[in-house]
């Protein structure tokens, strides 16, 4: 199969406010809820597209020819790419019937673990969703982060018990989920979080911990005040409030903020490796990818998965090549313009 053929695969079988479009762009869905689509007034995961397509990059080939090198190291653990896949939550509410959380977690972190990456997993109000996902990375050696609510103190505990008990790798809260309806409804203190109530959260985890949400300078700062490992640049909270910037556009300064204090990862709207590229020299350490491995996977299970994945990475080696950028570290500012 190509990734033509993958996409069109998965337009069988995924639905209906996805649409499983040639390009992941927000422009069919927009609105679509529940399902890929965000709150009024509905161009959150367009605009995190478009800005993207924004910055150009600086084409240097007066430099050495070599295969460029896309390792990536994060909390001592070396990975193939810069690239993990996005949390990904009630999908049978928001992509259709073929997959439940579960089951589409277990094709994903095999897919990601065996590529040499890693899947973030999401949560929800059923608890086995996080469960069933920590045992799975289990068999994978860990491997995996789990992204968990702004739930309670204790029921984040409960939580943390069963990752500390597995070793997992790593553990993430998605913050920017405070607004959603289930937890402002849950007493006491779920949803938004003081940096004194996130210390206490991340000191309780045996594993490194990601602040996944995070859209201004100010919000980062707090975030490594907290003592997050590492934070994601992420609007997807844009589903309960809307009309937020494009992480494209907050990224910089962020990177100014913080940079050198944690690690920096970006999620929203990238979709190819030029993408990558533009990412990481805008200061990204890494990136996250949602939608569209989710439509490749839906589309050809864990083929679906390689051949996405093939297909960025080979994009972004190719960019590399023409940019003058031997490996991660050489892509730096100056290497877009925008």
């Amino acid at each position: 199969m190509n990734y033509n053929e993958v996409i069109e695969a998965a337009r069988s079988c995924i639905g209906p406010y996805c649409k499983a479009c040639p390009v992941c762009n927000g422009k069919a869905c927009g609105n679509s809820m529940p399902g890929p689509g965000c709150k009024y007034p509905g161009n959150t995961a367009a605009r995190n597209f478009d800005k993207w397509q924004e910055v150009c990059v600086n084409m240097d080939t007066l430099c050495p020819n070599y295969d460029p090198d896309i390792s990536f190291t994060m909390f001592g653990h070396q990975f193939s790419a810069p690239v993990f896949a996005a949390p990904m939550g009630a999908l049978k509410m928001h992509y259709g019937d073929k997959y439940g959380d579960q089951e589409y977690n277990k094709i994903m972190l095999k897919a990601t673990s065996e590529y040499g990456v890693a899947g973030f997993t999401g949560d929800g109000v059923d608890p086995e969703i996080m469960k069933s996902a920590a045992a799975d990375m289990a068999e994978l050696g860990g491997m995996g982060i789990p992204t968990i609510k702004p739930w309670n103190k204790e029921f984040v505990f409960e939580k943390l018990d069963i990752l500390n008990e597995k070793n997992i790798f790593a553990v993430a809260m998605d913050v920017d989920g405070a607004g959603l309806p289930f937890l402002k409804a849950m007493n006491p203190n779920a949803g938004s979080k003081t940096v004194s109530e996130m210390k206490e959260i991340i000191d309780y985890a045996k594993m490194p911990f990601i602040i996944k949400g995070i859209m201004t300078p100010a919000g980062a700062k707090k975030a490594v005040e907290a003592g997050a490992d590492a934070i994601v640049v992420s609007n997807h909270g844009g589903r309960v409030q809307g009309a937020t910037p494009s992480t494209c556009e907050v990224l910089p300064s962020i990177v100014e903020a913080v940079k050198g204090q944690t690690v920096i990862l970006v999620d929203g709207g990238i979709r190819s490796g030029v993408d990558i590229f533009r990412a990481l020299a805008l200061g990204a350490d890494a990136v996250l990818i949602g939608r569209p491995i989710l439509t490749s996977i839906y589309g050809a299970g864990q083929e679906g998965f390689n051949i996405y994945i093939d297909k960025i990475l080979g994009e972004l080696k190719s960019t590399m090549t023409m940019c003058g950028a031997g490996c991660l570290k050489d892509i730096t500012k100056d290497k877009i313009f925008s």
